[in-house]
């Protein structure tokens, strides 16, 4: 189920619309599972997921004022090693992503499919955060886009941290992003309470349990789809018990001269 953390960003208007835009084979795998993937950040194609800015690394030897005693004694701790402790611990983040907008986008169609074979999953950002089922934590903001030559992350003790930031240029994105989390068993003896970082908790990612009734408001189909496919989405919705509102996207409309 969702829960708050000072890493994850609230959009100011919680109603506001998400897209997520995926292909026919990803769809029939939501409605059968009834379940969100989320992949391992480690897994995606950009290389800067889940690292830290250059002002961060070059200051690392320098305190951050704004840590409590027992944050300090941590950092201390962790700062020589913190490269590849940032690094490691991206293996056990899952994302999952959606793109925030009261529109649909027609960059995110040409992203994100590889043909008009796909559909785009709409929710609204307060719906995504209600969905979750089960005890397992799911957390849920929007991405915080800046200039990772000039910027800084200022919650450098949170591991969280960088997984909610990305690089300027993927602005036009405007990713709400929901993480997940299986850190595995802490190491046995004196050192406990030190993450065995040499242990896997998912291979590429995970599978996380939702109400798709309360998740999904409609499903648009790609622009220029045919015929047929919108029939073949309706018909496995239908299948899957569910009702949800198939329509075709808005970018398939024709102008009038």
């Amino acid at each position: 189920m969702y829960f708050e953390h000072p890493s994850f960003a609230q959009p100011e208007n919680e109603d506001v619309k998400v897209w997520r835009y995926i292909d026919f084979t990803k769809l029939v795998s939501m409605l059968d599972t009834r379940s969100l993937y989320f992949t391992r950040s480690d897994k995606f194609g950009d290389p800067f997921e889940g690292s830290y800015p250059r002002t961060n690394f070059l200051s690392r030897h320098l305190t951050p004022k704004d840590l409590s005693e027992q944050e300090r004694d941590i950092y201390h701790k962790l700062a020589p090693d913190f490269s590849r402790i940032a690094r490691e611990h991206r293996k056990y983040a899952g994302v999952n992503c959606w793109h925030m907008n009261e529109h649909e986008s027609a960059a995110m169609w040409k992203l994100y499919l590889k043909s008009n074979e796909g559909v785009s999953i709409q929710s609204t950002y307060s719906k995504l955060r209600k969905c979750f089922v089960g005890d397992g934590k799911v957390y849920v903001g929007i991405i915080k886009y800046i200039d990772y030559k000039t910027g800084y992350i200022k919650d450098v003790a949170n591991l969280f941290a960088p997984l909610m930031h990305k690089r300027i240029s993927f602005a036009h994105e405007c990713e709400v992003r929901a993480v997940v989390y299986r850190a595995p068993n802490p190491l046995p003896g004196p050192g406990g309470g030190v993450l065995d970082l040499s242990v896997e908790t998912m291979r590429h990612g995970v599978q996380v349990k939702v109400d798709l009734d309360v998740l999904v408001e409609r499903i648009y189909v790609a622009p220029d789809a045919p015929e047929w496919f919108r029939d073949l989405v309706k018909s496995a919705v239908s299948q899957y018990g569910h009702k949800f509102e198939v329509i075709d996207s808005s970018l398939s409309e024709r102008p009038i001269f």
